[in-house]
């Protein structure tokens, strides 16, 4: 009896992990999609079309790859291909702002200490 009632305890809390595991799964990822949106409106505000303009497109087709999930209420790849979006997009961003940098350092004028 004893024996039952200790395995009885791991069924409830395995079902119970199962059921938090699932509900995050089952969950559009709202979040997620704002997040690649915004990462790739500042890349492209940035200037990643012209300074990263593969890293751009990368992440424009991981979000269509969201939003066709998330049509089809597949929302963990919906999640999974969203955050990748946001991944990529940031990464063109960093381009684009190390872009900028070194050209605003090529186009430096030397000041009167420096000469």
């Amino acid at each position: 009896m004893v024996i039952a009632c200790r395995w009885a305890k791991f069924r409830v809390a395995g079902a119970a992990l199962l059921a938090v595991a699932l509900t995050a799964c089952a969950t559009a990822p709202v979040q997620e999609m704002s997040d690649a949106r915004q990462a790739i409106a500042a890349a492209r505000q940035a200037g990643a079309a012209q300074q990263a303009p593969a890293e751009l497109a990368v992440a424009t087709r991981y979000l269509q790859t969201a939003e066709r999930a998330l049509q089809r209420h597949d929302f963990g790849q919906a999640r999974e291909s969203a955050q990748k979006a946001r991944q990529a997009a940031t990464g063109a961003l960093d381009m684009s702002r190390r872009f900028d940098a070194d050209e605003k350092k090529k186009t430096a004028v030397p000041t009167s200490g420096s000469i």
